[in-house]
């Protein structure tokens, strides 16, 4: 008798619990019929409290559930809380310490200013300067900098090198255009200048409104004279790719010394390597002759409206003038090109030179 009480009781609750399970089930259904193919956003919280719980069911059990997330992600949750008890990242000890950037931009600049240089010659000049620093982490640095091993690093001239040791016999030329005014309408013209690279001094060296191969020879006769040609004294003169500058505009500077440099194709800025600042970039050709372009634009061309070719000649020999005695450039260490003595021993009053209708202003002191 006792024991049929038991049963009894027993399938009672048993069927009791069926039901709440049943019911569960059910709202579970009910619930991702709601959420349609949106994914729900648990916490890490929530996928711990059901990663416990689906451990205890196991697979088998859960399939029979229409859960929120497969059997499989749940089991990945929980060996994924296992993983983390036996973590001990947080308490392991910091690895070796990275070269100090210092350090791996002095190595980078070596080995760039000086391509037969290998890894030891460099280990060795970095030691000289009291930096241990290991052959391989020397390897490493240059290999990050994407710089190849000195036998092949030695045998191809970088363009800033070749710039640098050539500084002061060499010239850089381009074109800017201008769109003029004039009375049968909007005009473009074409002015045609050569920067000497170390110095900053520029030479306009003619203004048209059509280029073609015969102007750009005049123009290199013109540039070689040997009494006052802006290219008497120089070697090189670098100039971008443009079928204007014909092989016989080429002859023409070699038969006075002077070796013409085309550019790379898309190459207008040569910026290589990241261990040169503005200064020591524009003084390439790219830095140089763009600058110069973009300094006319913005501080003169871009707020003037040129009125025919006789109004855009002085404007650009005004601001020549500016350039030159008037300017300071960045990349003279924020110096005038020419300066004038006045200006430096001068204790008078405060004058201001306006030019261009007060366009461009330079302040300077009178002498007494």
């Amino acid at each position: 008798m006792l024991h049929f009480f038991v049963f009894t009781v027993a399938g009672w609750i048993h069927r009791g619990q069926q039901d709440v399970i049943d019911y569960l089930r059910e709202e579970n259904h009910v619930l991702r019929e709601q959420l349609g193919r949106r994914r729900l956003r648990l916490t890490d919280d929530q996928r711990r409290r059901l990663a416990i719980r689906a451990k205890g069911l196991g697979r088998a059990a859960l399939r029979g559930f229409s859960c929120v997330v497969t059997p499989d992600t749940l089991l990945a949750w929980y060996r994924k809380l296992v993983a983390a008890k036996y973590n001990g990242a947080p308490y392991r000890r910091p690895g070796r310490p990275r070269t100090a950037s210092v350090i791996a931009e002095l190595a980078v600049r070596m080995a760039m200013e000086n391509p037969t240089w290998g890894y030891t010659r460099i280990r060795g000049a970095l030691a000289n300067l009291g930096h241990e620093v290991g052959r391989n982490t020397i390897k490493r640095i240059l290999k990050d900098a994407g710089m190849k091993p000195a036998p092949g690093r030695g045998k191809r001239t970088q363009w800033k090198t070749f710039i640098r040791e050539h500084l002061g016999a060499i010239c850089a030329t381009d074109f800017f255009t201008v769109e003029v005014l004039t009375m049968t309408g909007v005009v473009r013209y074409f002015v045609l200048f050569v920067i000497d690279l170390k110095t900053r001094q520029v030479h306009v060296a003619g203004i048209a409104h059509q280029v073609y191969g015969q102007w750009v020879e005049q123009v290199a006769r013109n540039l070689t004279d040997p009494v006052d040609g802006f290219l008497r004294d120089m070697r090189c003169l670098i100039h971008d790719r443009d079928p204007v500058f014909t092989k016989r505009f080429a002859d023409i500077l070699a038969s006075t010394g002077v070796k013409t440099l085309k550019l790379p194709p898309r190459s207008p800025n040569l910026n290589e390597g990241p261990m040169f600042g503005r200064a020591e970039r524009d003084r390439q050709h790219g830095g140089g002759a763009e600058r110069f372009v973009r300094s006319i634009r913005d501080e003169c061309l871009r707020r003037i409206v040129p009125l025919g070719e006789g109004h855009l000649r002085k404007i650009i020999t005004a601001y020549m003038e500016h350039y030159h005695r008037e300017r300071n450039h960045q990349a003279l260490d924020n110096r005038l090109i020419v300066p004038t003595a006045a200006n430096e021993n001068a204790v008078g009053p405060v004058q201001c030179r306006e030019r261009l209708g007060g366009m461009l202003r330079f302040y300077y002191r009178e002498a007494a």
